[in-house]
């Protein structure tokens, strides 16, 4: 008889044992998310700034239908270098389980493997949300959802602005997913540092995140995920002339290809990165760098008001 479990990698599991703290990564962003061969040297990257930061690295994949939260370097270079790795969300786990698949997860699953293991933080580029058209197909992330029946924190850039983001922030509301601005009151964009959409609340350190975290805990009344909304610096956003241009762009050959469900966002991403020559690439590599190591920030906080 098979059995089916989640296995935390070694270092993970000694660091959650000894009440240390661990960041969750996702792997889609490495099987999916960024080209090859650069998406192995950044998934790699990603971990060490966790460690830099002071907490312990937890990407979380599967492999031959093994669900892993702590993929050695072998697992992660199997996951973003062969073919086929699934994309995984919530609904997938337990399928690809039992077919021994090679699988990604999304945010809404890894978001949902990391609290089943006791990994309370994690950090990630861009959440899912309201697809453009949604009226019409009803297209929207499981990241919502899941975020609204899981108590973790996310880490991220806003949602991708390949979406329509003020139907996101108006689902998140309704779904009860708390969403704070770190240093800021204005929700970013993902590739942009401003959506152009405000925030009630925002945070202005991993301390006072770590605060809210306990205030939650303590509660006992919030069941559901907190977004903390890390925008790139000015500086650092891609140019939002050539974001607007290329997003158009690539709206328009969604249509005519016929690109639908799953497959939009990694097209989309894929869009970018050709028609900006990989200026786009470059600033998701930053987005992804920077919220890593605030989520080790915060989580190393949260260890800390724990630990006292």
């Amino acid at each position: 008889m098979t059995t089916f479990h989640i296995r935390p990698g070694t270092e993970v599991d000694e660091a959650l044992r000894d009440g240390r703290p661990v960041v969750a990564l996702e792997s889609t962003i490495v099987s999916h998310g960024l080209p090859r061969p650069d998406n192995l040297r950044v998934a790699r990257q990603i971990e060490q700034t966790v460690r830099d930061a002071g907490a312990v690295p937890a990407t979380i994949g599967m492999v031959g239908g093994e669900l892993v939260v702590g993929l050695d370097d072998a697992e992660l270079t199997r996951l973003a270098t062969v073919d086929p790795v699934a994309k995984l969300s919530v609904r997938d786990l337990a399928v690809a389980a039992a077919t021994g698949a090679d699988g990604a997860t999304t945010v809404a699953a890894t978001s949902a493997v990391a609290a089943a293991v006791g990994i309370g933080v994690f950090a990630t580029g861009g959440l899912g949300g309201v697809h453009r058209e949604a009226a019409q197909t009803f297209d929207e992330s499981a990241d919502l959802v899941t975020l609204a029946r899981t108590p973790i924190t996310v880490v991220c850039a806003g949602v991708k602005s390949i979406l329509d983001v003020g139907a996101t922030l108006e689902r998140l509301e309704t779904l009860g997913v708390g969403v704070v601005g770190y240093r800021t009151r204005r929700f970013p964009g993902f590739y942009l540092t401003d959506s152009g959409f405000d925030l009630d609340w925002s945070v202005d350190s991993p301390e006072q995140v770590a605060a809210v975290l306990a205030a939650r805990e303590q509660h006992g009344v919030h069941g559901g995920g907190l977004i903390v909304a890390n925008p790139l610096p000015v500086d650092e956003q891609l140019d939002p002339a050539l974001h607007d241009r290329t997003l158009t762009e690539g709206l328009a050959r969604l249509g005519r290809e016929g690109v639908t469900g799953k497959a939009v966002t990694p097209f989309l991403l894929a869009h970018f990165h050709s028609a900006t020559e990989g200026a786009s690439l470059a600033v998701n590599v930053r987005i992804i760098l920077r919220n890593a190591d605030l989520a080790a920030r915060i989580a190393v906080a949260a260890s800390g008001r724990t630990a006292a």
